[in-house]
């Protein structure tokens, strides 16, 4: 990503330990111009990842209005992922208090404004299930060439993690995918491929406590609770699936892409949510990028060096 004017970025999620890393991550980086936060129902009703939108604006000095979208996917019932974010849906750390109220307008409304006054063609970072860009899409067709992109963390194309096919975000609102990679509109989609790839391990996170600021303290107690889970399912350390959609956008260059044409399954009882890659580029033009690989060691470098930048020390071994 290389340009001189900022890119202007929507921040669309469900926090969620990993949404609020990656939001760190797209915080830190002056190239980015963050113009909205919408909040989606996914990791923890609405309610409550709206509230935990409000905060992380507050630790990041966002000075952003957080706007609520849908309560529930377009047509299904809403799963929710509390045992691994815990009950507010953001667990471990203590946050500061709001500094906005919620904005007046809806998620769609909020986003439909940014992409109609910007100057610049707008980047959505969609870190939870699609429903509020689906309803953008249906609510607002004529805004598709306003998109200049939507960087998903969702799917997969080789395996699921909330059923054997099916990644959580994408089975939460199936509906709402589909409608995303059939809109004509660029998708990059960093699905399981690359975000189990994406792992941090203790002894790395333990490097933020010594930079001595607020938001490396905070990231470093967020992992620590996000752990207790993944470790009870097998993992050493912590999967950071959701600061791929950030990265992959700000340094390409430590991932692993390839052009496909995504789909979505919608039916069948072990079938449903599932994304597959169903003909290659070279067939027809392409429906989206599949982040499928990265450098583990320098997505970690970089994740420690956007927290350094909220200030404090030098990171100590």
């Amino acid at each position: 990503m290389n340009t001189e004017r900022k890119i202007p970025l929507i921040l669309d999620g469900d926090p969620g330990h990993d949404d609020a890393i990656a939001w760190v991550l797209a915080a830190a980086d002056p190239r980015f111009d963050i113009r909205a936060i919408t909040a989606v129902a996914g990791n923890q009703t609405l309610a409550k990842v709206a509230e935990n939108c409000r905060k992380i604006a507050a630790l990041l000095h966002l000075d952003i209005e957080v706007a609520k979208g849908r309560e529930v996917p377009l047509i299904a019932d809403l799963m929710t992922g509390g045992d691994y974010h815990g009950e507010t849906g953001l667990d471990g750390a203590d946050l500061p208090a709001p500094e906005h109220p919620f904005s007046s307008r809806s998620a769609v409304e909020m986003m439909a404004d940014v992409l109609r006054e910007s100057e610049d063609p707008v980047i959505i970072v969609a870190t939870g299930p699609q429903t509020n860009v689906a309803a953008l899409l249906l609510a607002h067709p004529e805004l598709k060439p306003k998109i200049r992109l939507v960087s998903i963390m969702g799917g997969g194309l080789r395996n699921g993690n909330w059923t054997s096919t099916a990644e959580f975000n994408i089975l939460n609102d199936p509906e709402a995918a589909w409608i995303l990679f059939h809109a004509g509109v660029p998708v990059l989609m960093c699905g399981l491929d690359v975000t189990e790839q994406a792992i941090i391990y203790p002894e790395e996170w333990q490097k933020l406590r010594s930079l001595h600021n607020r938001v490396a303290d905070t990231v470093a107690a967020w992992l620590d609770f996000f752990s207790i889970k993944l470790k009870e399912l097998g993992w050493e350390g912590v999967t950071l699936h959701d600061p791929c959609a950030v990265l992959a956008l700000s340094h390409p260059e430590i991932f692993t892409i390839k052009e496909c044409n995504v789909d979505v399954v919608l039916d069948g009882e072990y079938t449903r949510g599932l994304t597959m890659c169903t003909r290659t580029a070279k067939e027809q033009p392409a429906s989206c990028r599949a982040v499928t690989g990265l450098d583990r060691e320098k997505f970690v470098a970089l994740l420690i060096e956007a927290c350094r930048s909220f200030g404090g020390g030098e990171v100590t071994e």
